[in-house]
């Protein structure tokens, strides 16, 4: 095999890596004006759009290279190509926010490029370092995208408080790696379930390592009692960017922390179980209630998605394939949710500026039918109400944990969905039976296809794609080997 063979599982990671250092001198080498800054975007996108090509492009078998720290499998592949979309949607909503903003830099689609290569990294992960270098790659980017609005004291904000506690949960997730290193002798996942026999019990210092480092990668996925900073970060941080973070992000984490439990804890699964079943009930009360209070769009989206993450562990609490599947589906469901979602939030705008008050939407049924129409459906569907593709989302998780003997666990899942349901029809009543409020300005182009596509998806998941993601997601979470 030649030696450009052997790299060629991270090509797309090249890509992302090279293109986002071209866009840098192509931002350092022109004029600073918003149509330049709007090419790069554009660029950006068309350099995730080839990435993604070539990932598609892969063998279906499980390649590794860099001595297993760097593992290319289905698994990887499937939330890849989910995280790239996540990434291009976000710059694709982007131009116009920051445009009005005046704002709009052509340093916001490098960092996104970046912190891409990161998640990507996270995903691909199979050893500690390699972990840790994606982790910190797409933190730094993180931190620094929440913080890009520098005249904007709520962004402000949310960076700092987005630096502080990102930097606390990485010396959590770093001790519990040490930890493990030290009574394993190896930071290779699969030197690590190695190292577990079968039916044994891990020493001490294992189980205490493994609960530092589910700690550090519950703060990534913002599940509870880690999810103190996602509030202040999603309302504080630009609405493009919370999109970002809540859509990309979330699949980058989500994919992590799966990966890590599954390949490098198969023999374990007693001790990770517990803290997956007390962070997934926690999440999924959590945020069906703290939510009901809250009246920011955007604080309360952060809520939603801490109860999706409930969703989504309860799935890998079943500790079986079916239920890695279900996190696989859910995944792509909730990406194109919350992208809707966003989009609307963004279409939010009057000549005074952006609202985010969800008694702005008052009457929003007499002003703009079709943006009530579109934000109703995906309120239904983030609630769970049959036949839309949020229903599936949550029996593909639920399912496998009755099935693996978990029934307690998806009855609180179903009694929070009816909780949860009560703030998203709250929503859509004020938006088609209270007063109106002034109309909102006509939306971009962009922000109108995305929300369209994000309906679309939700409404004909059921017959397609529906049946080709359930085939590509059993067939990706197989190759975790249970």
């Amino acid at each position: 095999m030649t030696e450009a063979a052997t790299y060629a599982p991270i090509y797309p990671e090249l890509v992302l890596a090279i293109g986002a250092m071209a866009l840098l001198m192509f931002g350092a080498f022109t004029r600073e004006t918003d149509d330049n800054a709007q090419l790069g975007g554009w660029l950006a996108i068309v350099i995730l759009a080839v990435a993604a090509g070539m990932i598609l492009a892969q063998p279906a078998e499980t390649v590794t290279v860099f001595n297993g720290a760097f593992i290319v499998d289905p698994f990887g592949r499937f939330m890849k190509l989910l995280m790239l979309a996540g990434s291009a949607f976000a710059i694709l909503m982007s131009h116009g926010y920051f445009k009005r903003h005046r704002a709009l830099k052509f340093e916001l689609p490098v960092l996104i490029l970046l912190g891409t290569v990161g998640m990507s990294m996270m995903i691909s992960a199979g050893d500690f370092i390699a972990l840790y270098l994606g982790v910190e790659l797409h933190s730094l980017v993180s931190y620094v995208l929440a913080a890009i609005r520098r005249d904007d004291v709520r962004a402000s904000e949310a960076g700092l408080k987005y630096f502080v506690l990102g930097a606390l949960s990485s010396g959590m997730l770093l001790y519990g790696a040490s930890l493990i290193y030290g009574f394993t002798g190896t930071t290779s996942l699969a030197g690590i379930a190695a190292a577990i026999p079968p039916g044994g019990v891990p020493s001490l210092g294992i189980i205490i390592g493994l609960v530092f480092l589910l700690a550090g990668m519950a703060f990534k996925v913002a599940a509870v009692p880690f999810h103190m900073w996602s509030p202040d970060v999603y309302e504080g941080s630009p609405t493009p960017i919370t999109a970002f973070f809540a859509a990309a992000g979330k699949v980058a984490a989500v994919a992590l922390l799966t990966r890590v439990v599954i390949a490098g804890f198969p023999n374990a699964v007693a001790q990770w179980q517990q803290i997956i079943v007390f962070a997934a009930i926690g999440s999924m009360l959590l945020g069906a209630f703290a939510a009901i209070g809250q009246t920011n769009l955007k604080r309360l989206m952060a809520y939603s998605s801490i109860g999706h993450v409930g969703f989504m562990l309860v799935g890998l609490a079943a500790a079986n394939a079916d239920g890695v599947a279900g996190i696989l589906i859910y995944m792509a469901i909730y990406l194109a949710m919350t992208l809707g979602v966003f989009a609307v939030i963004l279409a939010m705008r009057r000549e005074e500026g952006m609202v985010e008050d969800i008694y702005e939407l008052a009457g929003l049924a007499q002003t703009d039918l079709k943006m009530a129409a579109v934000l109703g459906v995906l309120l239904f569907s983030l609630a769970g109400v049959p036949p839309l593709a949020g229903f599936f989302a949550k029996w593909y998780v639920l399912a496998p944990a009755v099935k693996a003997g978990l029934g307690w666990l998806a009855i609180i899942g179903v009694l929070a969905s009816v909780v949860s349901a009560f703030y998203y029809l709250r929503i859509i009543k004020i938006m088609f039976f209270d007063d109106p409020k002034p109309a909102f300005e006509k939306s971009d182009a962009a922000l109108v296809f995305v929300m369209g596509a994000s309906v679309i998806f939700t409404l004909v998941f059921v017959i397609w794609p529906g049946p080709s993601i359930l085939d590509a997601a059993n067939a990706a979470a197989v190759t975790l080997k249970f």
